[in-house]
């Protein structure tokens, strides 16, 4: 699995379900519309009123998961990472990468309470039971890098 693979899995799904711990120490879990830059970054957008938005702000630790959900196709990817709201610039880079992936996104902008969420990579496992053996391959964030 190269770096170049592994980002082109991630981009070929639209969907991730993504997970942050609550302030009483809970897992929490959602499904969000994901697009991915070419740093791995992983964007997508929620309203402030959500419990995902909170949890992140309080602890910015998420993990998602990527994949397996097509009959058939059993890859998946394991990420985690540490969240953020970009502002400025950073945020323009990742909304070109988001509005490219999701176009309905701009009319969303418009939300009262809509933020965007940018993850960082810390680490992230490829897992491909397709093949025999089966392919798993980690990544650290310092191995993403170009």
């Amino acid at each position: 699995m190269t770096r170049e693979a592994l980002l082109d899995f991630m981009r070929s799904e639209k969907y991730a379900v993504q997970t942050s711990v609550s302030p009483a120490g809970l897992p929490q879990a959602a499904v969000v519309g994901i697009a991915v830059s070419d740093r791995f970054e992983i964007v997508f957008d929620t309203v402030d009123s959500s419990r995902k938005a909170p949890n992140l702000r309080a602890n910015p630790a998420i993990a998602l998961v990527i994949g397996g959900t097509r009959d058939g196709d059993e890859r998946t990817v394991q990420y985690e990472g540490i969240a953020d709201e970009p502002s400025g610039g950073e945020l323009d880079r990742l909304l070109d990468v988001y509005y490219a992936r999701f176009p309905d996104g701009r009319q969303r902008r418009e939300w009262k309470g809509l933020i965007y969420v940018r993850v960082k990579p810390t680490w992230i496992r490829y897992s491909n039971f397709n093949a025999d053996p089966p392919e798993i391959v980690e990544f650290q964030s310092g191995d993403l890098e170009r």
